[in-house]
């Protein structure tokens, strides 16, 4: 993949990309870098040999250090001159549709915090399906309501999804941030892994994502997603119709008869050579 972006360095191993998120020197998430993601998602939303794609920073010590304010105070500026807001409020924002792409995109979509990450980056981080996190002196939250505005690229919405209204709405209205064990404890982050060698452990933790059944994570990742704003009979309809695909692949078949026939349990078969098909 050629490398055609002034925000993003693309490593494509195959199976799993990982993107390095670049804006120094402040390390922050600009309407740029928005547009350059959505360019590169068109890249790839069709690879059907990709099975993770893992978003981490360039930058030392740091994912992405919030949204560049200096944008957002030129917007709340021109809305003050013009007294209306120069959004359609029933038009999602581009940050928005980028991260809808993201939860959309058949991949396993991995956030690998590398560092601090607040506001925007921290919005980015939960629109993606796992969040993993170096475990050093940082923190992660989202503190917009110090400066008199609130999580507006999704955070209210998904953080309250991930772990709750009540614990949200205490972090968001105090303008929490957590250390990574603080954040891992609450279920914002899945693992922490050693500063040290993280980008080493961010690489293995995608190899095992992308060595694992294809259809089965593809459609597992589908039905959660699309479950949350189902009643249960509607989302276990979806499940049974998820559970009729993978229970339709050559991989499924292969792996079960390939357990009984053998004295592995059923933790080793996630080593099968999977196809896809």
């Amino acid at each position: 993949m050629v490398d055609e972006f002034k925000h993003l360095r693309i490593e494509d191993n195959g199976t799993y990309i990982i993107c390095y998120l670049s804006n120094p020197p402040t390390h922050t998430f600009t309407a740029t870098g928005v547009s350059e993601v959505h360019r590169f998602l068109t890249t790839i939303e069709d690879r059907s040999d990709l099975r993770v794609l893992a978003f981490t920073g360039a930058g030392e010590d740091v994912f992405i250090k919030h949204y560049e304010v200096g944008e957002l105070a030129d917007t709340a500026e021109k809305n003050l001159q013009s007294k209306e807001s120069q959004d359609d409020p029933r038009e999602l924002h581009a940050f928005h549709k980028m991260l809808l792409r993201l939860r959309d995109l058949e991949a396993i979509v991995v956030a690998g915090i590398n560092g601090n990450t607040a506001g925007g980056g921290c919005e980015f981080s939960l629109g993606c399906d796992l969040r993993i996190m170096a475990d050093g002196d940082y923190h992660i939250g989202l503190p917009e309501t110090s400066v008199g505005i609130l999580p507006g690229a999704g955070g209210t919405q998904r953080l309250s999804r991930l772990i709750g209204s009540s614990r949200a709405l205490d972090l968001i209205l105090h303008a929490k941030l957590l250390t990574p064990s603080e954040a891992h404890d609450l279920g914002i982050v899945n693992e922490l892994i050693k500063k040290d060698t993280f980008l080493e452990d961010l690489k293995l933790y995608c190899e095992d994502l992308s060595n694992r059944a294809p259809i089965a994570l593809r459609q597992v990742k589908k039905i959660i997603h699309q479950g949350l704003d189902m009643s249960l009979e509607e989302s276990l309809l979806l499940e049974q119709e998820a559970f009729g695909v993978t229970m339709n692949s050559k991989d499924a078949a292969n792996a079960m008869r390939s357990l009984l026939n053998s004295e592995d349990n059923i933790e080793n078969v996630a080593k099968f050579e999977w196809k896809g098909e």
